[in-house]
C-alpha cells in the first residue's frame, strides 16, 4: 500500500512526532524552535487542512506551529489555540478550572489522532526527483490534491462519531475533519522519497455543537481503500499532465502487480529500494527461526510452514530491525536532487541518458500503449471480475463493501492506464457487484450491523471445487531437517554449512495467488454474464479484456495494413503471444510472471473456446429476438469473445 496509518498518542507526540516527524525525519536540536529547525532541515513547513478547521476558527493552509500541535494532539485533544482561550477567559474573571475547561474539546482522551502517510509509486517520484522543475510542481501538485480528495473521502463516507452506551450510535461529523500535513522528501536510506505525513485528530464536532472522537478501527478498515483512491488520482492526474501511462507490473510473485508509470526502467525503482533487499534478507532469517523454533520440551512451537498472517508480523519485524539511524547533515531539495542523479548514474546500473531523459522515455512507453489500449470500462464486467477477485482472496468468501471498494478502484486503475475516471465509476461497479453476484449474509445483532457499510456479504455462486490451500505437516520431528518444498512432505536434512536462510522455508501460497489460478473456475461456474447491451454493439467484452491486459500478451496487431479494419475470424486459434510469454515470464516484470504456466494457459484458453462453442449452438437453437432492447442469457454467452478466459481483467493481474 502507498497509504500507511499509525496511531497517535499524547506521549508520543512530545517523544517523536514534535522532535523528528515535524522536522522530515531529522533529529530536532535541543531548544530551537519549531520553524528554526525545519528551516535547517530544509522541508516546508505544516499546514493546516480538513473541513473542520471552521469550527476552530483556522483556515485552509495556515501554518501548523508547535503550541497548536502540542494543544490538540499532545494534551489529549486540547484546543489548537488553547492557550490564548485560556489566558482570554482569566482575563475576563474566569476560574482557572474553568478557563482551562473552556480550551477542551469534549472528554480528554489518550489516542489523540492518526499519522496517515501518502506516497506515491516509486515510478512517480523517481519522475519527480530526476526531471525538470516543471515536472516536479506538477507530481507535488497532483501528490496534494490526491491528498485533499481522500480526505474528504474519509469526511464523508468512513469517519464515524461514536456516542450512547459502548458506541453503539454513531454519526459523521458534519462539520469535517481536521489534520495537519508535513512534507518530507527522502527515506531513511537517503533515496528519493515523496511523501507527506497528514496528522488527522480524532476530534469531530457532533450536530448538537460538542466535541467527541472519531472511531479509529473505522480508519484503518478503510486504509486499503483509501490507498487505491491516492495511487488511481495520482496517476491520473500526472499521466494526463504529462502525457504518460501506467502498466502494472509484478514486484512480489504470488501478490497483487503495482501500476507504475511505463517507461521508467525497472533497475531505478531497484535503485530506490535498498531497505527493501535488508528487509528480505532479514526476513528471510527470521522464517527460518520461525518454522524451526522448539520448545523446551522439544515441540514447535509455531506452524512448520510461514503463513500469510505470520509472514506480515514477521516483515514488520525485519523492518524494525533493520531500521537505518536518522539522516546527519540537512540539504536542500535542489542539493538532494542533484546528489539523488549522480549516484543514480553511478551506481544504479541504468544508462545515464536513460536517466537524464526519463520523462522523454515515459513519453513514449506511453504513447505506444494508448495507441493499443483503448479506456473501455464496461460496470457489469468489472463487477464480475471485482465480486470474484473479493470473494476468493478474503477467507471464508465473505467480505465487506469496503472489501469490493477497493478492489473496484484497483481494477479502474489496471483498465484505465493513467486516463481520468468518471467521478462515482467506482461506486457503480460495487454496486453491481453488491446487486448481482453477491448475497447479503448478515445476522445483525446491534445497530451497528445494520449500517451499509457493515453488511455481511458472499458470493452468490461456489467455489467447491477450487484447490484447497496446502495444509501443514501435523508434526516436525526434528528442527534442524531441510523444510520440503511441498508442506505436505517430510522434512529433508539442511546442508551442513548452510546458514539460514539458504534453504527454501515452506510458506502457504499467498492469497492472490489463488485468486489468479481461481479466476477462471470462477468464470466458467458462471452461467452467463449480465451486460446492459445488446449484440454488435461497438464496445464489446473483446475491448474489456483487451484493456485490462499487458502489453506483451495482447493479440498481435495484423501485418497487412490494408486489412487492419476487418474483424477478426470466428474461432482464431492462437490469441496469446507464447514467445512474449515466456519472455515476460523470464525477466519477472509484469503481471503473468505469476505462476500461470504456459500450460495452463493452454487449458484454461481450451475450456474458453469450448465455452464459446457450446454458447453458439446454443444461440443458433434460440436466435435473439427482434427488439433491440431484448437480451437473453444465450444471447449474452453467444457474444462471449473469441479469446479466452486468460484475457481477462483479473488473470491479467486485478
Amino acid at each position: 500500500m502507498t497509504v500507511d496509518i499509525r496511531i497517535v498518542r499524547a506521549g508520543q507526540m512530545y517523544r517523536y512526532y514534535l522532535r523528528e516527524t515535524v522536522v522530515g525525519d531529522g533529529r530536532r536540536p535541543a531548544r530551537t524552535p519549531l520553524r528554526a529547525a525545519q528551516e535547517q532541515a530544509g522541508v516546508p513547513v505544516g499546514r493546516w487542512m480538513g473541513r473542520g478547521l471552521a469550527a476552530l476558527g483556522l483556515t485552509a493552509g495556515e501554518e501548523v506551529t508547535e503550541a497548536q500541535l502540542r494543544n490538540l494532539f499532545g494534551e489529549r485533544g486540547r484546543h489548537p489555540c488553547a492557550d490564548r482561550i485560556e489566558a482570554d477567559r482569566l482575563a475576563k474573571g474566569d476560574s482557572p478550572k474553568k478557563a482551562y475547561r473552556a480550551g477542551a474539546l469534549g472528554r480528554r482522551v489518550t489516542v489523540t489522532g492518526v499519522d496517515f502517510v501518502f506516497r506515491p509509486q516509486p515510478s512517480v517520484y523517481l519522475l519527480w526527483a530526476f526531471g525538470d522543475e516543471e515536472t516536479r510542481r506538477v507530481i507535488e501538485a497532483a501528490h496534494e490534491r490526491a491528498i485533499v480528495r481522500v480526505l474528504e473521502w474519509i469526511e464523508d463516507e468512513v469517519a464515524v462519531i461514536r456516542y450512547g452506551k459502548d458506541g453503539i450510535y454513531r454519526v459523521r461529523p458534519p462539520g469535517g475533519l481536521v489534520a495537519a500535513r508535513f512534507r518530507h522528501y527522502e527515506a531513511r536510506s537517503g533515496r528519493p522519497l515523496l511523501h507527506d505525513h497528514v496528522l488527522l485528530s480524532v476530534k469531530g464536532q457532533r450536530l448538537d455543537g460538542g466535541w467527541g472522537s472519531v472511531h479509529t478501527t473505522a480508519l484503518y478498515e478503510n486504509t486499503v481503500a483509501a490507498s487505491a483512491l491516492y495511487n488511481e488520482l495520482v496517476a491520473a492526474e500526472v499521466c494526463e499532465e504529462l502525457g504518460l501511462a501506467t502498466e502494472p507490473r509484478t514486484v512480489t510473485e504470488g501478490r497483487r502487480p503495482v501500476m507504475e508509470i511505463a517507461g521508467v526502467p525497472n533497475g531505478l525503482i531497484r535503485w530506490t529500494a535498498r531497505r527493501s533487499d535488508q528487509i528480505a534478507t532479514c526476513l528471510s532469517e527470521l522464517e527460518y527461526e520461525y518454522v524451526t523454533a522448539v520448545d523446551d520440551d522439544g515441540e514447535p512451537r509455531f506452524l512448520p510452514v510461514v503463513s500469510e498472517r505470520a509472514r506480515a508480523k514477521l516483515n514488520q519485524i525485519a523492518a524494525r530491525k533493520t531500521r537505518p539511524p536518522k539522516k546527519g547533515k540537512a540539504r536542500s531539495l535542489g542539493q538532494l536532487r542533484a546528489d539523488w542523479k549522480a549516484s543514480a548514474i553511478r551506481t544504479s546500473g541504468v544508462p545515464a541518458d536513460v536517466i537524464t531523459s526519463l520523462l522523454e522515455y515515459a513519453r513514449a512507453a506511453a504513447a505506444a500503449i494508448r495507441a493499443r489500449v483503448a479506456a473501455a470500462v464496461d460496470v457489469a464486467l468489472a463487477a464480475v471480475d471485482v465480486a470474484a477477485t473479493v470473494f476468493v482472496m478474503n477467507e471464508g468468501g465473505r467480505f465487506h463493501r469496503r472489501h469490493l471498494l477497493a478492489e473496484a478502484r484497483r481494477h479502474l486503475a489496471l483498465v484505465l492506464r493513467g486516463r481520468r475516471r468518471d467521478p462515482g465509476l467506482d461506486d457503480q461497479v460495487v454496486a453491481a457487484a453488491i446487486s448481482t453476484h453477491c448475497l447479503d449474509i448478515s445476522e445483525p445483532k446491534t445497530i451497528r450491523g445494520l449500517e451499509a457499510g457493515y453488511r455481511l456479504y458472499t458470493a452468490r455462486w461456489a467455489l467447491s471445487d477450487l484447490p484447497a490451500r496446502p495444509r501443514p505437516p501435523t508434526n516436525v520431528s526434528d528442527p534442524d531437517r531441510h523444510p520440503a518444498t511441498d508442506p505436505g512432505e517430510p522434512l529433508a536434512h539442511r546442508p551442513p554449512g548452510q546458514d539460514a536462510g539458504e534453504w527454501d522455508v515452506p510458506r502457504i501460497p499467498l492469497q492472490y495467488d489463488r485468486a489468479v489460478l481461481a479466476g477462471a473456475v470462477v468464470r466458467k461456474q458462471l452461467h452467463t454474464t449480465t451486460t446492459a447491451t445488446v449484440r454488435g454493439r461497438a464496445y464489446d467484452v473483446v475491448a474489456h479484456q483487451q484493456a485490462a491486459m499487458p502489453e506483451q500478451l495482447l493479440a498481435p496487431e495484423s501485418a497487412d495494413p490494408e486489412h487492419d479494419d476487418q474483424e477478426p475470424e470466428a474461432g482464431r486459434g492462437e490469441a496469446i503471444d507464447m514467445k512474449a510469454l515466456r519472455a515476460l515470464r523470464k525477466s519477472r516484470t509484469d503481471v503473468e510472471a505469476l505462476d500461470l504456466t504456459a500450460d495452463r494457459l493452454r487449458r484454461i484458453r481450451e475450456a474458453g473456446t469450448k465455452m464459446v462453442n457450446d454458447a453458439r449452438v446454443r444461440a443458433d437453437r434460440h436466435p435473439a429476438p427482434a427488439a433491440a432492447d431484448a437480451v437473453r442469457p444465450d444471447d449474452q454467452q453467444a457474444h462471449r469473445p473469441q479469446q479466452p478466459a486468460p484475457h481477462r481483467g483479473r488473470e491479467a493481474g486485478h
